[in-house]
């Protein structure tokens, strides 16, 4: 391996070495922020023992179906959208308008119309996602390459060939959307996992430390947060590799 390999976890290495300098000179009460070989044991004996295993799997769970879910409604109604410009102009500020709402600032409205169960979390969730998703979409589809479309209407294909050739040439900017809305989703659903009386998922578990003042289990669970983003912001990322190897050229 070359050196240039180990270069993404020179921020890492830096970042452990500040933290652990500052427990060990208690420029930081290690009662507050315990070092990271600590934090690091109660992840593991999570992990083994079933406890944070069980509630990464949870949050797993409801965010795949968040995002799922918004995928579903949100792709099909950005390309509607993007293919009229004028439709899409004419519902901009409504559209804008909730993708500037926070999510959690619709948590009354879906707890009255939901109630408190797993569902609500995932529509929750779903609500952060989509608007995001669509957006991109709308977008992607109105800034297809207008030369790739012309050369498909040029050489007579029918216009559900280029309907394919338009949404190609969009999911470059679509999977941008789903990248988001994977961690809008993710913040969304920990939020309501910790304050919508879940029993179970990383946001409860947060809660629940926190109101112990365990704080390596808090850290713990925030460190799974952090780690499963990034795992889901990853795999999206080797899909966009893997199906749209062509973006840009």
């Amino acid at each position: 391996m070359t050196a240039r390999s180990f270069t993404p976890f020179i921020g890492v290495i830096g970042f452990l070495a500040a933290w652990y300098l500052a427990v060990a000179t208690h420029l930081i009460d290690p009662v507050l922020l315990p070092t990271p070989v600590v934090i690091g044991k109660t992840i593991w004996n999570g992990m083994v023992g079933g406890g944070i295993s069980a509630d990464v799997w949870k949050t797993v769970r409801r965010v795949v179906l968040s995002v799922s879910l918004a995928a579903g409604i949100g792709i099909p109604l950005g390309v509607i959208l993007g293919a009229s410009e004028r439709l899409y102009r004419s519902l901009e500020f409504i559209i804008d308008f909730f993708r500037s709402t926070p999510a959690s600032a619709v948590f009354p409205l879906f707890l009255v119309i939901f109630g408190v169960d797993d569902r609500t979390k995932v529509y929750i969730g779903a609500f952060g996602a989509i608007l995001a998703i669509v957006f991109n979409t709308a977008y992607g589809v109105m800034n297809a390459r207008k030369t790739r479309v012309q050369a498909a209407r040029i050489m007579g294909a029918s216009r559900l060939h280029i309907l394919l050739v338009v949404l190609l040439e969009s999911l470059p900017q679509t999977f941008i959307g789903l990248r988001t809305g994977v961690s809008i989703s993710l913040v969304s659903v920990i939020v309501a996992e910790m304050f919508l009386g879940s029993t179970d998922g990383i946001g409860q578990r947060v809660f629940e430390a926190e109101t112990m003042f365990d704080m390596p289990k808090m850290y713990a669970a925030i460190f799974c947060a952090g780690l499963l983003g990034y795992v889901l912001n990853l795999a999206l990322s080797l899909a966009e590799r893997r199906f749209v190897h062509w973006a840009g050229r």
